[in-house]
């Protein structure tokens, strides 16, 4: 298993490029607005994409709706050729069509299993493809996070890359990669050791 990193491992925050082999979109704009929004906001981006070309991103801690703000920030600055789910509830009209143009994809959690087996097949179908998620799937706080993400990863024998949101350090941390090994039991533990409450926006809420 990989060595969890530590603060020391941390590149210098900025605002990175993707390495060659990651999905990314084409449209420089997404970029420089990005940027803007980031600068605006005080935020930056520690560390990277890794360079592989299909991934499952998870997102932590959860705990506000500025979450998906600066998680957006992030995406237009990398310019991420990324998928991600949501509830199915919050792709309501209009601004249902500009989540989709940017990836969203509504999922109904009722049918967890069949969400599974579709991300698989996807991965198996793309050459290149990546797919965020918030494990804990609620901004309130959950005993246990949703498996999905794992069973994902390990069905598509692609690896999980954890990002986390810093709101004390006012950072998007794109932590190194994990390799599920297929023990659930074992692997997420050492996964959610790489969050705490103090990052969070609402620690009480994780």
């Amino acid at each position: 298993m990989q060595q969890l990193p530590t603060d020391s491992s941390i590149p210098s925050p900025g605002f990175p490029t993707l390495p060659p082999r990651a999905p990314q979109d084409k449209a420089r704009w997404r970029r420089y607005l990005g940027i803007l929004l980031m600068r605006i906001s005080g935020w930056r981006i520690a560390g990277n994409i890794p360079n592989v070309p299909k991934y499952v991103l998870i997102v932590a801690p959860h705990t506000s709706n500025w979450d998906f703000f600066h998680g957006f920030c992030a995406y237009l600055v990398l310019r991420l050729d990324n998928s991600w789910l949501a509830k199915h509830t919050v792709f309501f009209w209009p601004l249902g069509i500009l989540a989709r143009r940017f990836g969203g994809m509504p999922i109904d959690r009722s049918k967890g299993g069949n969400v599974v087996r579709a991300c698989v097949a996807e991965f198996a179908r793309r050459e290149k493809m990546s797919i965020t998620i918030t494990p804990e799937g609620t901004r309130r706080k959950v005993r246990e996070w949703k498996l999905g993400f794992y069973y994902i990863a390990t069905e598509a024998n692609v690896p999980i890359v954890p990002v986390a949101l810093n709101y004390a350090a006012k950072l998007v941390m794109i932590l190194p990669p994990f390799f599920p090994t297929g023990d659930a039991a074992a692997d997420l533990p050492k996964i959610k050791a790489l969050y705490s409450a103090g990052m969070a926006r609402h620690p009480e809420n994780f």
